[in-house]
């Protein structure tokens, strides 16, 4: 073998770095062992706050060598949401509300008639809204410019009369485009403050949306009111010490009273407002003082700016609260922290105070809605500074504070967070000002972002959402890990029945494509969910068949009499392309589901890809080296003609198979139609596919009960809480889980909404009280969401079967074989589709949903693999350049080959049909759509390969000789 001793050191460098990468998972889940150790009482209940300070006090301490609890945390291999439990969302900016904004609030009959025609046709376009409005603009008033609607003093600086559709057209995509880019920041702002591990923060492409995926959230309301809240800009006079300093005094007095109450046993710093009655009036000369600053640390000598650790932020916030504290600050002073921390010598994080005068219920001195641009930029001196413009009536207003604040500081604060406090060197005319101060670029920029926020009123919607409860992931993880390791030593086992030895050779390069993909996983910092765990169990069944491509090839020249290392050289060189082919294509697959799918569907495409990568190289290279040493053993010692890769079961399977494949055609044709047309009509009949709420929007619940209920009882009771809208109600994991979906209130998607309707189910499960109903996970797709997703489904199908038709015309240089393939391929759709209506009669109910669609993705890459290996053999008995016109040639050839790859083929679709056996069997109701249609995909993906795809090679390219 070539290159042997460079594939060593590769193979050991890659191992070396899984496994460094990999001992952070395991360091990461010491630390949280020990955090719940340290918060369960006595009686073994778990307190949470103890456990998030125990993780706080480490945050940022170094804890596995040089590095932080945050550095390991972020490089551990990460859990979705469906493993952790958590909150998934998708917040939507309103387009039509910035495009209202920017017209000035323009009363126009034609804008408003072109809102209202655009809003209407968005529900059945996937264009841009902006580009629908558009359209419809000039539909409504062709002789129309746009510049009439948007020239005005909101965009003075960028657009006038004169202004072309095109110059317009253009400012309106920047503005929409920027303003989901400034709610992106803020969003991420909010959940930096909220405490999150390891957020998935992302803006879907193409879209005016934000995805946001928050595992570990126990709270979904308080999440879902975070990201839905509208951003909040205010311009605020900065209260200097002298103003709040005996303040200070007064708390430090408090403390120090609580503190000796507490050792006296006498009371508790909680007692009431007497505790502050008792304080003496005396003031101390210095702000520090040793009770003062165990909670808080002067941040100068003269003690005039404090902060706090971010561990403690929420111990002081408690305390800065309580009745008695507030009564020791003066009515018009309000303390907020910075947005950005300090890093200390230890590497802690410390936040600063910042006093405001801002009394409670009182207006800032001017709002955000007064700005209409900021930029980062330069001062004379290079340095990076930000510069903003006002409106008329902001520059008006901000000249008059600014005249009146020389040498004062304006606080910038974005919902009640302070990004900057500049001081005030002169009066501002004109409302351009600079802000400048030891910012970096990055810095800078962000703070124009936290400016520019507040110059648009750019609403948005929660169109999507799912919560999943923790007892939900932690079935679900249980369920994945099980199925993945049954579904890996069954592969074992066929491995070595049928090959003997080299089915041990075969297994551990197995092991080794495991330990890569978990590897790689953590190295990109990519999230685990249980599809991705379904894509390893799925890989290990695929990456056997690049093995057994090589050892039937293998076998082959054995039986044809060649050396045992001459064979394997041969087996090997032969088998390559046909690995190659089949593995291409199914990362074709892998590759749409990432750039098409969301959330755990993209996740199943991320593991897909790695696991078929790394399945190539320690099939075609890691076991080439172990084959290769196994053989090289056997001969040193003489036992040479043991090494045959097959054994007492495989030793006469298939062999001197001669079977007319091309004869029985047309049967096959008549048998594959007919079960297509049978599946068409029963769905028919039955009103067709039973749509997921991911494509039908809708909200949905899985409830936990004490005891079995049946689902049918519940829909009953369940029906009148509704308002007469539809409600479906099933089981789910077993006998004591029932999920309940309902379209009720789907075209409302506010907060009020999701709270009338848990609140309707909650009513609707009191009569089943005695059963002790728990809500353990909830999820709602809106009606226009759903809508996309539906439409993005049928888009990935159909691209993936464009990307695979041109790869097999590129590889194959012939169209019949593209063809044929593609028409293989849309059977194998057909019949899956088919047969879930098909199995519905005998009472097995399934969804379509997204990760539905990735096992119809997932068959179209499998069956392509299958295809391709015939195909490849085809090709290598008849020539690239062959004419396919010669029908006896080519029926004589294409049935040669197919009873040549026959053991193969059978080997193939075994072991992936047991891996997916196990998963409809044991993967749980999340996984039993995917499963199905990756049980039915594999058994007819098989079945296309030999009746389907090539015989139509017969019937596209060959004529009868007359």
């Amino acid at each position: 073998m070539r290159n042997k001793n460079a594939i060593i050191w590769l193979t050991g460098i890659v191992s070396a770095l899984c496994l460094f990468f990999l001992s952070f998972t395991w360091k990461a889940n010491q630390i949280r062992k020990e955090a719940i150790e340290y918060a369960t009482n006595a009686d073994g209940k778990l307190d949470p706050s103890r456990k998030t300070r125990y993780i706080d006090s480490l945050w940022r301490k170094p804890v596995y060598w040089s590095y932080t609890l945050q550095d390991v945390t972020t490089y551990a291999l990460q859990k979705g949401l469906d493993l952790e439990g958590g909150l998934h969302a998708v917040i939507e900016v309103s387009s039509v509300e910035i495009i209202r904004a920017l017209s000035g609030k323009s009363t126009d009959p034609n804008f408003e008639k072109a809102l209202q025609l655009a809003s209407q046709a968005q529900v059945n376009s996937n264009k841009p809204f902006s580009d629908l409005f558009f359209e419809a603009f000039a539909k409504v008033a062709p002789q129309q410019r746009l510049s009439t609607i948007f020239s005005n003093s909101v965009n003075h600086e960028k657009l006038n009369a004169s202004s072309s559709d095109t110059q317009v057209k253009k400012v309106i995509n920047k503005e929409i485009d920027g303003a989901v880019d400034r709610v992106y920041k803020i969003i991420q702002a909010r959940i930096d403050k909220f405490g999150v591990a390891n957020p998935n923060i992302q803006r879907l492409p193409g879209t005016n949306r934000i995805q946001v995926e928050l595992p570990g959230v126990d709270n979904p309301e308080r999440a879902r009111k975070l990201l839905s809240g509208s951003a909040k800009l205010e311009f605020v006079e900065v209260a200097e010490i002298n103003e709040w300093g005996a303040s200070l005094s007064a708390l430090d007095e408090y403390l120090t009273a609580a503190e000796k109450l507490k050792d006296n046993n006498t009371t508790t710093v909680d007692s009431s407002a007497a505790l502050a009655n008792k304080l003496g009036k005396t003031k101390k000369d210095s702000a520090q003082s040793s009770a003062l600053t165990k909670l808080l640390i002067p941040l100068d000598n003269q003690g005039r700016t404090w902060g706090a650790f971010r561990k403690d932020t929420a111990k002081v916030n408690e305390l800065l609260h309580r009745p008695e504290v507030k009564v020791l600050f003066p009515s018009n002073i309000t303390l907020l922290w910075y947005a950005k921390g300090i890093v200390a010598d230890n590497g802690d994080e410390i936040i600063q105070l910042e006093a405001v005068k801002k009394a409670e219920g009182q207006k800032a001195l001017l709002e955000g809605d007064v700005i209409t641009d900021a930029s980062q930029d330069f001062d004379p001196n290079n340095r990076p500074e930000v510069s903003m413009v006002m409106n008329a009536t902001g520059a008006r207003i901000w000249k008059n504070i600014t005249a009146a604040s020389i040498g004062k500081r304006i606080a910038i604060v974005l919902d009640n967070y302070v990004y900057s406090a500049p001081v005030i060197n002169g009066e501002i005319p004109g409302g351009r000002s600079s802000i400048t101060g030891s910012f970096s670029i990055e810095e800078a920029k962000d703070l124009a972002n936290v400016l520019k926020a507040g110059k648009l009123p750019a609403p948005t919607r929660l169109v999507e959402d799912a919560f999943i409860g923790p007892s939900l992931g932690e079935e679900a993880i249980n369920q994945g890990y099980l199925s993945m390791g049954l579904g890996l030593a069954l592969v074992v086992i066929f491995m070595i029945g049928y090959y003997g030895k080299a089915g041990w050779m075969a297994n551990l390069a197995l092991l080794f494509n495991i330990f890569f993909i978990c590897g790689i996983l953590v190295q990109i910092q990519a999230a685990l969910t249980l599809p991705g765990i379904a894509g390893i169990v799925l890989t290990l069944g695929m990456a056997v068949d690049a093995n057994v491509l090589i050892n039937e090839r293998i076998r082959e020249e054995l039986h044809r009499g060649h050396g045992l290392l001459k064979s394997i050289q041969i087996g090997y060189e032969k088998a390559l392309s046909a690995i190659i082919d089949g593995q291409v294509t199914t990362v074709l697959i892998g590759v749409i589901l990432i750039l098409f799918g969301t959330g755990s569907v993209k996740g199943f495409g991320v593991t897909l890809c790695i696991g078929l990568v790394t399945s190539v190289f320690t099939a075609v290279y890691i076991s080439h080296i172990l084959i290769d040493w196994m053989a090289k053993r056997a001969i040193k010692q003489g036992k040479e003609h043991e090494i045959t890769f097959e054994t007492f079961i495989s030793k006469d399977l298939f062999k001197g198979m001669n079977f007319d494949f091309i004869g029985k055609r047309k049967a096959s044709y008549f048998f594959s139609w007919g079960l297509i047309v049978l599946g068409a009509i029963v769905l028919t009949i039955q009103g067709g596919f039973n749509l997921g709420v991911d494509f039908k929007g809708g909200r949905s619940y899985v409830v936990q009960f004490a005891k079995p209920l049946e689902a049918g009882i519940v829909k009953d009771a369940l029906k009148d809480n509704f308002d007469e809208k539809g409600v479906e109600v099933k089981t789910f994991n077993g006998d004591t889980k029932l999920k309940i979906t309902t379209s009720y209130l789907v075209e409302d998607e506010s907060i009020k909404a999701n709270q009338i309707v848990r609140t309707a189910l909650e009513n609707g499960l009191k009569e089943f009280a005695s059963a002790k109903p728990i809500i353990i996970s909830e999820s709602k797709v809106g009606a226009t969401i759903a809508d996309d997703i539906l439409k993005q489904s049928f888009v990935s199908v159909g691209y993936a079967l464009i990307a695979i038709f041109i790869y097999i015309l590129i590889r194959f240089r012939k169209w019949q074989y593209s063809l044929g393939g593609i028409i293989a391929l849309t059977h194998d759709t057909l019949v899956v589709l088919g047969m879930v209506g098909i199995v519905r009669l005998f009472g097995f109910e399934l969804e379509i949903d997204q990760i539905f669609i990735a096992a119809v993705l997932t068959v179209i890459g499998y069956s392509i693999n299958d295809t391709v290996v015939v195909f490849d053999r085809i090709r290598e008995e008849i020539g690239v350049n062959a004419d396919l016109s010669d029908r006896e040639l080519i029926i004589k050839t294409i049935n040669s080959s197919i009873n040549h790859t026959m053991s193969r083929t059978v080997m193939t679709a075994t072991t992936v049909f047991l891996v997916v056996t196990v998963l409809l069997l044991l993967g749980g109701d999340v996984l039993r759509g995917f499963s199905f249609a990756m049980f039915v995909g594999v058994v007819f993906g098989a079945y296309s390969s030999i009746f389907v795809a090539a015989p139509i090679i017969i019937d596209l390219g060959t004529k009868k000789k007359k």
